[in-house]
């Protein structure tokens, strides 16, 4: 479901963060929107995720299991999230979490092709080592 440009820079009616479930729901006037910790992490906003630049970025691998410590406001255009593994250095403005939740299938498909393609997992415990008998 797409939003109009103008209800992408409004901020959601209501924020819950769900650590049990590892979540943050989002509440719109069009709907409601889960977001599961791991997805928010791989997709930092953070320089050190997205790249310095004009750079590709960081490709994040094994975040499974990552949770969600809290998140808080940064201004009044953004949230700022602390996952459990240290991470909390990105910005998330209203714009790019309507973003991330709008395309939200799309992206996800694409991380889990670039982790394939990179051969990497979602899980930290598992070796990228393959044995053949």
């Amino acid at each position: 479901m797409k939003a109009s440009v103008n209800s992408q820079q409004k901020p959601p009616q209501k924020i819950r963060l769900d650590k049990a479930a590892r979540k943050l729901i989002l509440q719109y006037p069009d709907g409601e929107f889960s977001l599961p910790a791991e997805y928010l992490r791989v997709y930092s906003p953070s320089a050190e995720v997205r790249g310095h630049g004009a750079s590709d970025g960081t490709l994040v691998t094994g975040k499974i299991h990552v949770g969600i410590e809290k998140v808080a406001a940064a201004g009044r255009y953004a949230l700022q999230i602390f996952f459990d593994d240290g991470h909390d250095s990105g910005i998330y403005t209203w714009a790019y979490l309507r973003e991330l939740c709008d395309e939200q299938e799309i992206k996800w498909q694409s991380y889990l092709a670039q982790l394939e393609a990179a051969g990497n997992g979602r899980d930290p415990d598992e070796s990228a080592v393959k044995f053949i008998q």
